[in-house]
């Protein structure tokens, strides 16, 4: 049985702050992070499952994109990476992208725009915002505490919800630098990743270069907790990178194990199969 809290932030405070600011965004569903809607609406509009951030090996890990909007510090960061200080610039979000057949290719987080006194466009960029797919029961422990909210709330449970960082690049992070992103490399248009520091470790060591050759800036984030506030700040811990090509091939090719252990383990599997092979021949034998 574990004891422990899996919940980090609720509705976008942590669970041990007893403000009356904490209780009015509980008891309203709200979220202060700027989603597109004033109310919380994540899984569920009618029933949103408002957990921002969970704990991990004793870290506060991002689970909902919209955390990463506090106070827009991800669009500052990416336009002074972009664009000399002083530049007119905006963002776009949700932008839809197409290819050359028409076909759509996804929708882009956010187009960082930059423009001139006549409001004509002078380059733009992409930025995709990835929080972490969980694993295990998060909508249990949430649901009650909601239903008793404590400082010191304990899940007793099993199915304990925990980063899952493997699908989270195989299933989004990968197929986006793919399709999204090699139709930016095609326009010779730079690209802004903003993750947390903890998946970005998860990640193959990328091949990094300087900042005036870049294709990629990967942006590290981090929620710091401020004891006096009893409240968490995102954070920008560190800034990588590199180029396009050199790190999708990182990204999706596994380095290879030796042939002869996999060899040893189908030697090992047809041991069996023999062994335990009914008398009467199969249909391979037969043809």
């Amino acid at each position: 049985m574990i004891h422990a809290n899996p919940l980090s932030e609720v509705f976008g405070f942590p669970t041990d702050n007893k403000s009356q600011k904490s209780k009015y965004y509980r008891d309203n569903q709200l979220c202060p992070f700027n989603n597109r809607f004033p109310n919380c609406t994540k899984d569920k509009a009618d029933n949103p499952l408002g957990v921002c951030s969970i704990f991990h090996d004793e870290q506060r890990v991002i689970t909902c994109p919209s955390r990463f909007r506090e106070d827009w510090i991800i669009l500052n960061n990416a336009a002074a990476f972009l664009w000399p200080k002083g530049t007119k610039w905006t963002a776009l979000p949700e932008i839809k992208l197409t290819d050359a057949e028409g076909q759509s290719a996804g929708n882009i987080d956010y187009v960082l725009i930059s423009y001139d006194e006549k409001g004509q466009i002078t380059d733009f960029a992409s930025i995709e915002v990835q929080g972490v797919y969980i694993s295990g029961n998060l909508r249990n422990p949430f649901q009650q505490f909601i239903e008793k909210p404590s400082t010191n709330f304990n899940w007793e449970g099993k199915n304990f919800p925990h980063p899952d960082y493997l699908s989270s690049s195989r299933k989004r992070l990968v197929p986006q630098m793919l399709y999204k992103g090699g139709i930016f490399k095609s326009w010779n248009k730079k690209q802004c990743v903003v993750i947390q520091d903890t998946f970005f470790d998860t990640l193959p060591k990328l091949p990094q270069t300087t900042k005036e050759n870049a294709d990629i800036a990967w942006f590290l984030y981090a929620l710091e907790y401020k004891q006096g506030e009893h409240q968490c700040h995102l954070t920008l811990k560190k800034t990588i990178f590199t180029e396009f090509d050199a790190a999708l091939k990182k990204v999706i090719y596994s380095k290879p194990g030796k042939v002869d252990d996999f060899v040893s383990t189908l030697q090992h599997k047809l041991d069996e199969h023999l062994i335990n092979e009914p008398e009467t021949h199969s249909a391979f034998e037969l043809l």
